[in-house]
């Protein structure tokens, strides 16, 4: 069997298509093995080195650099399990945002659809401040961060000042507590706000579209590495996936 071939650092840096400094960085940071060194004191690449650098640059799409350098760290460890609980970790944190963003476009749709605006008369039905959030599901304290920031603005009780929230504003209260679940910013929800009061939802709901859309390229990014991960773990880390 003809012995495995070592690969210095400028090879490993023309196959990988990155520069030597970029080569060191990786294995600095655990997302290659530690080289062996020579007798004159330079770094001996393999084969294996290589494809860490491809699984690497593979799982970069799906996991990003911070958790694809725990992921790698992990396995050259030998802590396959640690490995897999990240990934799973990057995947219920795209199902979770998923949800979020499908309850959020399911909102605007039904707000858009219904007959009365934004601007409607207000209901006589009118919930203190506590009672409103409960019923949304969210602490106290965010409403009145999302009043000052005008995203609310719920009457006051002439007697006894108390902020109320009759059904237009906890339809506002609803739109903005799912679209900060789905990680969107003020200045977004504003706009998704004085959309839908205007009677013009298409802008708003194409946004929430193409989040969505954003996070189905991110899951697909994620089985593309996957794929490079799991034939990088069956030919350098087998003895280690038998164990588990």
């Amino acid at each position: 069997m003809e012995p495995e071939r070592n690969l210095r650092t400028s090879d490993l840096a023309r196959a990988g298509q990155i520069s030597v400094q970029q080569v060191r960085n990786y294995e600095a940071d655990g997302f290659i093995p530690m080289a062996k060194r020579n007798r004159e004191g330079y770094r001996q690449y393999t084969r294996q080195h290589l494809v860490a650098l491809k699984t690497t640059r593979s799982l970069v799409g799906g996991y990003g650099w911070l958790r694809t350098r725990a992921i790698m760290q992990a396995v050259h460890s030998e802590e396959l399990a640690a490995a897999l609980a990240l990934i799973d970790e990057r995947h219920a944190e795209l199902a979770s945002k998923r949800q979020q963003v499908e309850q959020t476009l399911a909102a605007l749709r039904t707000l858009a659809a219904q007959p009365v605006p934004l601007t409607n008369t207000r209901s006589a039905q009118q919930l203190r401040v506590g009672e409103a959030a409960k019923q949304v599901g969210v602490r106290v304290s965010a409403l009145h961060f999302w009043e000052q920031q005008e995203l609310l603005q719920p009457i006051r009780d002439k007697s006894s000042h108390y902020r109320l929230y009759d059904e237009q504003q906890m339809r506002r209260l609803r739109v903005v507590a799912l679209m900060r679940e789905a990680s969107y910013g003020f200045e977004a929800i504003h706009t998704t706000l004085d959309e839908l009061a205007a009677g013009q939802p298409e802008k708003a709901i194409a946004a929430v579209e193409k989040r969505h859309a954003e996070l189905a390229r991110a899951s697909w990014a994620c089985l593309i590495g996957m794929a490079a991960f799991q034939d990088y773990i069956r030919e350098f880390y087998g003895e280690v996936l038998a164990s588990l």
